[in-house]
């Protein structure tokens, strides 16, 4: 098994239903929470165990997980801007972080310090991207434009005109306020995130004329993105740092790519496979024949049919399918048998012979009396 698989990471077998997968994440996710857990590495174990929880406990994530692999799930390629600036790598899609929270009592006792502590994480963005059928079959290098926020270039995503911040007024530097409220049953204390420092714990000390004290600035790049062959419709890619920029101190969030492979005229996904036609003329499915088709990527292949083909009958060509995980799909050919709806002159004599060489009278010829005839005895 690959070293750092999302099963070796929750402890789980491959077979694992999903309770297994949600109690074995449940108790290393309290081992290891940082508020918890101070040990070195701690965190960083922290973040792995909800990683592969996010795909494992995905069902439609971990089917994409199982059919591509580790290494193409989770490190598709590498990434880069143009014209500088961040350089991250791509990884499948990895949202959903929210369930930790679901046994925050469990851990905290109840409301505790609120979630959010210090400088926040940037947000995720979301972007579709279409490409042909083709590109889906073999992969494709792309390169596309992003517009986000990064951090302001005049104050180094301070917010602060002259770099230096102070404690928050309104928190005194904790991050958090405290709010109390008396009710019949006795006063109740709520703390949350500050509103005015977002969990900073720090203010500009003199806002930036540029970005007016917020640290980012909305910035247009280009990113170079590889998409593995074999991708999907509905298939996420996640671009890791290239989402909008976090408060200073914290990480950017990351950019997912939501794949969209448009309809092919001449060929269909089946799986792995691709489908295609080919049509041919009732001598030629009799006696058999050698067609010439163009695969998806153009090229001209010669595909044999054997005489007495039924229609509707599939043909199966190996390797001519989708690439993935280093195996190729199989062509799937369906034959269909066109039958001419009129023929003249030789031709028509030519299927009266094989009619009559059959046993069988061509319609509207022959001495077969009528239904009348047969009734008088006339």
């Amino acid at each position: 098994m690959v070293a750092g698989d999302y099963y070796d990471r929750l402890g789980v077998s491959r077979t694992a239903d999903d309770k297994e997968i949600k109690k074995a994440y449940r108790n290393l996710a309290r081992k290891y929470h940082p508020d918890v857990n101070k040990d070195p590495g701690a965190e960083d174990k922290f973040k792995e165990i909800n990683e592969a929880y996010s795909v494992l406990s995905d069902s439609q994530k971990r089917a994409q997980y199982d059919q591509m692999g580790h290494e193409n799930f989770t490190n598709a390629s590498k990434g880069s801007y143009g014209g500088g600036g961040y350089s991250g790598g791509f990884n499948a899609d990895f949202s959903g972080f929210g369930d930790i929270f679901d046994f925050a009592s469990d851990i905290f006792g109840g409301f505790g310090g609120g979630r959010q502590r210090g400088p926040r994480r940037g947000d995720d963005l979301l972007m579709r991207m279409d490409i042909s059928l083709k590109d889906a079959t073999f992969g494709l290098d792309k390169e596309i434009e992003v517009m986000h926020a990064e951090a302001c270039q005049t104050c180094e995503g301070t917010g602060s005109e002259n770099r230096n911040l102070k404690n928050c007024p309104k928190c005194g530097g904790s991050g958090q306020i405290r709010q109390q409220t008396q009710t019949p049953f006795g006063n109740f204390v709520r703390q949350g995130t500050c509103d005015l420092c977002h969990g900073r714990g720090k203010v500009p000390e003199k806002p930036c004329s540029t970005c007016h004290g917020t640290g980012h600035a909305k910035v247009r790049r280009k990113v170079a993105v590889h998409i593995p062959a074999g991708v999907d419709t509905g298939m996420r890619l996640r671009m890791e740092g290239y989402g909008e920029a976090g408060d200073h101190g914290a990480p950017n969030g990351d950019l997912y790519i939501e794949m969209h492979v448009k309809p092919e005229t001449r060929f269909q996904r089946e799986g792995d496979n691709l489908g295609t036609k080919v049509q041919i003329s009732p001598a030629q499915a009799v006696l058999g024949t050698t067609v010439e088709l163009e695969t998806i990527d153009n090229r001209k292949l010669e595909v044999k049919i054997p005489a007495g083909t039924q229609g509707g009958k599939r043909l199966r060509v190996s390797g001519e399918g989708i690439r993935r995980r280093g195996r190729h799909g199989d062509l799937l050919v369906l034959v269909e048998v066109v039958i001419p709806k009129n023929v003249h002159g030789e031709t028509k004599e030519l299927y009266e012979k094989i009619l009559a060489f059959e046993g069988h009278t061509p319609k509207g010829n022959g001495d077969k009396k009528g239904f009348f005839e047969s009734i008088l005895g006339s």
